[in-house]
């Protein structure tokens, strides 16, 4: 269809187009097209248009937009949801308004394939939790995530997709040639994504379909000559790989201090610890930090080189994270 249009540089394409939208005459309706170094965009009024920059009107084909509907166009108001993968995640204790969001959800633009609401918090030595299916059938998915692809089922692992920004801020430092150990790995969010930077990693979790999920996941990604994966007790395993590890993560926050025994156990001669933990806002990282001197003091100097609140978890309860670097005093 010909629509009038402002014809300017490419280069000049983006400034143009917010002069235009500030005027009121960008045309929402067609797309804006490229060709050979022009850009031309659709306007609603080419006379107001010329007034406001200094560039061609010109009458062009311009193929209509296609509108994305969002679920807050169907609902009326801003859902709350998670996507994992092509799931999506809903957490809402009336039943009748859970099937109104799920219905909106589907019948948007999102790619969506089931929608789950929360029937129970995570639960047991698994880390697993109860979910109402909504829409679709299927719990397993695979989820993206900073270039990397994990297979998983959310009805028989656990793993939050809000820990994505966290995860990435950890894995960050991890350098080629580490040996880190993932003493709860799930089905391995730290584990991969370390192995990729060059690291040697061992992850362990009592949960047997997370450790499956874990191994096909490095494989995926290209990496299982990197990784081992370990079902158990990392208490019990522990005993293979004393004085072994140059980087720990403890990513269990409600009991990691009862492994901090096993932590320092692990630790190598120089050892950074990513020690998770839930506390009161008025002392985050206190009961944690002294719960670490306790484990690893005499034996290893303890400093603290990051503090971090990851999120709030509960009212006036936040989740933490500290980077702790021990070094062995009598090597």
């Amino acid at each position: 269809m010909s629509v009038p249009c402002v014809c300017v540089p490419r280069e000049a394409g983006e400034a143009t187009r917010r002069e235009l939208a500030a005027a009121g005459v960008l045309d929402n309706d067609h797309e804006i097209t490229v060709e050979e170094g022009s850009i031309y965009i659709p306007v609603t009024d080419p006379t107001a248009a010329a007034e406001h920059v200094d560039a061609d009107v010109v009458r062009r084909d311009a193929p209509a937009r296609e509108v994305q509907v969002t679920p807050a166009d169907l609902l009326g108001f801003e859902p709350s949801y998670e996507r994992l993968g092509d799931i999506v995640i809903i957490d809402e204790d009336d039943d009748e308004r859970a099937r109104e969001i799920a219905a909106a959800l589907v019948e948007s633009a999102l790619p969506v394939e089931t929608v789950v609401n929360r029937a129970s918090k995570v639960k047991g030595e698994l880390r697993v939790r109860d979910w109402d299916v909504l829409v679709g059938a299927e719990t397993e998915t695979v989820h993206r995530e900073y270039g990397h692809a994990f297979a998983l089922d959310i009805a028989r692992v656990y793993f939050s997709p809000r820990l994505a920004t966290e995860r990435h801020r950890v894995v960050s430092q991890v350098q080629a040639g580490e040996r880190v150990f993932d003493m709860f790995a799930g089905v391995g969010p730290f584990v991969v994504p370390m192995a990729a930077s060059g690291a040697e990693v061992v992850g362990v979790d009592l949960n047997p379909d997370a450790v499956a999920y874990l191994r096909e996941n490095a494989r995926r990604n290209g990496v299982e000559e990197r990784v081992t994966a370990v079902e158990g007790d990392v208490r019990d395993v522990a005993a293979d790989y004393e004085g072994w590890a140059t980087r720990v993560v403890m990513n269990l926050p409600h009991s990691a201090d009862d492994f901090l025994e096993t932590a320092v156990a692990l630790a190598g001669d120089e050892c950074v610890v990513h020690y998770y933990d839930i506390q009161h806002e008025d002392d985050p990282f206190g009961p944690g930090l002294d719960a670490i001197r306790a484990a690893a003091e005499p034996a290893y100097d303890v400093t603290v080189e990051t503090e971090h609140v990851v999120r709030s978890y509960a009212p006036h309860e936040v989740n933490v994270c500290l980077d702790v670097r021990l070094v062995r005093r009598d090597r």
